[in-house]
């Protein structure tokens, strides 16, 4: 069950980067065309909020109970806070992502209560590219220290 999910919240993160960036690029270009708020503005919101929470819902399933490193650092977390990669998964990934998951939502709500378009494609941009930057900053890329492959399997 651990691998399997582990892989699958690997593989995942890149529908997460590719709808956020979507998503943000479309608010951006919006904001600057000075554009209507269209129904695919909010289907590219959309995607992104659907593929952030089914991330979410991975990563707590791992965090809380799959994966054996969290398991290890919750036993002496003094100790995995001296311990780079520990306190990696413990602590700054799930922070960061956590972060991330509330500025989607957050921005999301503040979208769809402006009602005025250019004003909505600004905080679009706004709240997704600070969740994009929160994202990409907490993702083990290859070089951190708890770095991991950028494509796993099974």
């Amino acid at each position: 069950m651990y691998l399997a999910t582990l892989v699958i919240h690997s593989l995942l993160r890149w529908a997460v980067l590719a709808s956020g960036i979507a998503a943000f690029v479309r608010a951006l270009a919006g904001a600057r065309a000075r554009r209507e708020w269209g129904t695919a503005d909010s289907r590219a919101g959309l995607w992104f909020v659907i593929a952030v929470d089914v991330q979410l819902l991975l990563g707590l399933a791992l965090y809380l109970g799959l994966s054996p490193i969290t398991q290890v650092a919750f036993q002496d977390f003094g100790a995995a806070m001296r311990n780079s990669m520990l306190r990696f998964w413990a602590v700054e990934h799930i922070f960061g992502m956590l972060v991330a998951v509330v500025l989607v939502h957050v921005g999301r709500v503040r979208v769809r209560k402006t009602t005025d378009a250019v004003r909505r494609h600004k905080l679009a941009a706004i709240f997704l590219g600070l969740a994009l930057l929160a994202i990409a900053l907490t993702i083990p890329w290859p070089g951190m220290p708890a770095a991991r492959p950028l494509f796993r399997a099974l």
